[in-house]
């Protein structure tokens, strides 16, 4: 078995399309407007399907799941996320001396963990 995927399902694709491709660089690896969906990640890596959808989407509960993204430097990320007025959920935190990570919501309210692994 191999773990291919996580759907989410979001109130605005090109919104979303904004948030992880356009500020964390989350590649598209396929997008499809007929259905409004999109695929992001590596080829050989898992992926993010974000699905555009006219229901009710209620992430108030925290829905008990958070996507997690790597990123090269948490002090790099916090400017952009100031320069794009995304608000921190939680500040930096390092649990050991190789990881730390922070956490903010995406348009949609879904919890992502910003995550640096320190070398």
């Amino acid at each position: 078995m191999k773990f291919s995927w996580v759907t989410i399902y979001v109130k605005d694709l090109e919104k979303s399309l904004d948030f992880y491709n356009g500020i964390f660089g989350l590649r598209i690896s396929s997008l499809t407007e007929e259905i409004k969906m999109a695929m992001l990640g590596e080829d050989d890596e898992p992926k993010l399907e974000i699905l555009q959808t006219e229901e009710d989407i209620d992430t108030s509960a925290n829905l008990g799941f958070c996507i997690g993204l790597e990123v090269e430097s948490l002090e790099e990320t916090k400017k952009v996320l100031e320069e794009n007025n995304i608000e921190l959920l939680r500040d930096v935190v390092s649990p050991a001396p190789y990881i730390k990570f922070m956490f903010v919501k995406d348009p949609d309210g879904y919890e992502v963990q910003l995550i640096e692994f320190i070398k």
